[in-house]
């Protein structure tokens, strides 16, 4: 018997697992289910030692959990980017690894919006206004219309984010660094962040675009500029833009992602800046998008049973 391990919790109900699950149960393999996160990398070896298959989300996957999972011949990594995982020690041991793309462009397209919303029209302020017995002086807000919107990265997810931009009627340039789309206006990075009224960041996190936002080029942000970023921890040099917003130099900013993952420590720098929205990474964490997600978990892992891997990392 084929011993799968969904090794942290997949957010569905157990009527919706039950449904996903019991085609391969009905093929012969046991599936152990965990609900909570583990504690540290030798909890989670140990919830993969038997394990064949294994699903892990956002929980750090490292060489020390790998190490114990002698069994392991494949991971469905039940979310977008992989840069938690241990690609490398993957490949030697011959681990095949896929993720489940495109489950969170919708809910993190539209948290984006909703950041950008949320400074424009100062929600946090207005509330500790209402809850203060205050009026609305001094909370004038901004409209997107007619603003700038320069999309960093048109992957599906930045592409959506264009295309809900271009609906409350601003205009839209991108930068891309590879394919680019047929329908969007694109520039050069340095241009883009000199231009835009709203910058937005929708990249992977690879060695490549580690603090690919530093702060040189904050600098080049027009001072009544914000930056959204719900992509990737760590691709924007996050002590770099807390400076710039504590002297002015930028006038916001929407973070979704981290130089770690929450819960942040009390000195960690955006804690202490103005205009700042602040979420503990929950851009893909919709209701909607946890379905789409698990879905797709169970698709990968039936293909990979077929001999037919979707979604291939490595």
């Amino acid at each position: 018997m084929k011993e799968i391990v969904i090794a942290q919790p997949l957010g569905i109900s157990k009527k919706t697992l039950q449904e996903l699950s019991s085609p391969l149960i009905e093929e012969g393999f046991h599936i152990s289910v965990w609900d909570s996160l583990p504690e540290n990398q030798e909890e989670l070896g140990q919830r993969l030692e038997k394990a064949d298959l294994a699903v892990i989300a956002n929980y750090p996957l490292k060489k020390e959990a790998l190490n114990k999972a002698s069994s392991l011949k494949y991971i469905c990594v039940a979310f977008t980017g992989v840069d938690h995982v241990d690609i490398d020690t993957c490949r030697e041991r011959n681990i095949a690894v896929s993720n489940c793309a495109g489950y969170s462009t919708e809910s993190v397209a539209e948290l984006t919006l909703g950041m950008i919303l949320s400074l424009y029209r100062k929600l946090a302020e207005g509330r500790e206004a209402a809850a203060g017995g205050r009026t609305g002086l001094g909370l004038r807000g901004i409209e997107i219309k007619g603003r700038t919107v320069g999309i960093i990265g048109t992957g599906a997810i930045g592409y959506r984010t264009a295309e809900l931009a271009k609906a409350f009627g601003a205009s839209v340039i991108g930068f891309n660094r590879s394919h680019n789309h047929p329908d969007l206006q694109y520039s050069d990075l340095d241009t883009l962040l000199k231009t835009s009224d709203i910058v937005t960041i929708h990249l992977p996190l690879t060695k490549e675009t580690k603090h690919f936002i530093n702060e040189e080029k904050l600098s080049l942000m027009k001072k009544d500029a914000i930056l959204i970023n719900t992509a990737r921890g760590g691709i924007v040099d996050n002590e770099a833009l807390a400076r710039f917003l504590q002297e002015g130099k930028i006038a916001g900013a929407g973070i979704d992602v981290f130089d770690m993952e929450p819960p942040l420590p009390q000195d960690y720098p955006l804690l202490h800046s103005p205009h700042t929205i602040l979420t503990p990474h929950v851009g893909f964490d919709t209701q909607e998008a946890m379905k789409r997600r698990a879905v797709l978990v169970f698709d990968n892992l039936k293909s990979w049973i077929a001999g037919k891997q979707k979604n291939v990392i490595c």
